[in-house]
This record gives C-alpha cells, sequence and structure tokens, in this order.
C-alpha cells in the first residue's frame, strides 16, 4: 500500500482486492458516463473473478482510495502466450476526480508493476468515438502511441484504437 497526502486530500494505493470493490469498480466505471450496462457489468466481473481465483485469474489490480473512497482503478494482466507483454483492461478515475492527475498516477503504478514483472510494453484500447478523445489525449500524454486502429471494429464509424507504450525506452 502506498500513501500521498496532500493538503487537501489523503490517497491511498492498493494492490488487494476486496469484497468491496465490486460495487466500488461498478460505481466508478458507471460514473463516468462512458460505459454501456453491459460494460460496466464486466468491469465488476472481472473484481469477482480475481476474488474467486486470485492470481490464477490472470487479472491485477490498482485501487486507488481518495478520503476512504474508491476513486480511481486499473485492471491488468499478462496476455496470454506473451512473457512481456501486457493489457490495460480497464482504468477509469470517478468524474470528481478526473484533471485532478489521479488517473496519471494510478497508470504510472500500474506500468512500475508491469516493469518488475518483467513486462516490455502496455497495450491499451479504446474507442474511437468522439466522446473517446479525451481517452485518446490522455494516452498520448503518458506516452503512448498509435499501435493499430481498427476501422468500424465497435460498430459502424467506431474505431478501436490500441495504443502502446514500450516500458524499455526512456521519452
Amino acid at each position: 500500500m502506498i500513501e500521498q497526502k496532500t493538503p487537501r486530500t489523503h490517497i491511498v494505493f492498493r494492490e488487494a482486492v476486496l469484497q468491496t470493490d465490486i460495487e466500488a469498480v461498478r460505481g466508478v466505471v458507471a460514473g463516468t458516463g462512458f460505459f454501456s450496462a453491459e460494460e460496466v457489468a464486466i468491469a465488476a466481473e472481472l473484481v469477482e473473478e480475481r476474488l474467486q481465483k486470485g492470481p490464477a485469474s490472470g487479472y491485477e489490480f490498482i485501487f486507488a482510495e481518495v478520503d476512504g473512497a474508491v476513486k480511481g482503478y486499473s485492471c491488468y494482466g499478462l496476455i496470454p502466450c506473451s512473457t512481456v507483454s501486457w493489457d490495460l483492461y480497464w482504468i477509469a478515475v470517478a468524474p470528481d476526480q478526473q484533471g485532478s492527475g489521479l488517473g496519471r498516477k494510478v497508470l504510472d503504478l500500474t506500468e512500475q508493476r508491469i516493469r518488475e514483472a518483467g513486462g516490455l510494453a502496455v497495450y491499451a484500447e479504446t474507442s474511437g468515438r468522439e466522446q473517446y478523445t479525451p481517452t485518446r489525449g490522455f494516452y498520448g500524454r503518458c506516452g503512448y502511441a498509435t499501435g493499430a486502429v481498427f476501422e468500424d471494429f465497435y460498430g459502424p464509424g467506431d474505431a478501436k484504437y490500441v495504443f502502446v507504450k514500450r516500458l524499455d525506452r526512456q521519452g
């Protein structure tokens, strides 16, 4: 567990998954307004799977608690059949914390854990819809490059963007 204190908030980062994280993740993801009910359910199911199977689930988590409440998180894991490539399955921050730097802190810690596990690259995907312009900008500001764009992937006019960041390179 890592703690950071600022004049206004107390932030705790943790990796242990708790039963209460199922609803916390559901609330954070739904609160963004970006995801469908099905996507919100999937995000919560990954927490449940980690609770049931432990590390064998293949899902790792970073939770950011601000003043005692989960306000952001990431879910990531080693890509099957790879020894060095990791997927960033989810990263989400509650609307009241967006723009505060919390997402960047969660992502930095996620990348640090992946490096410590021998990871060389992180892959993240997002939608090409206009609504996701800030998300794509976030990845760019965090050093991710567009690795691929699949037109009409999620639906007509909704491309899939795959971003990649090499962790073994500086800058």
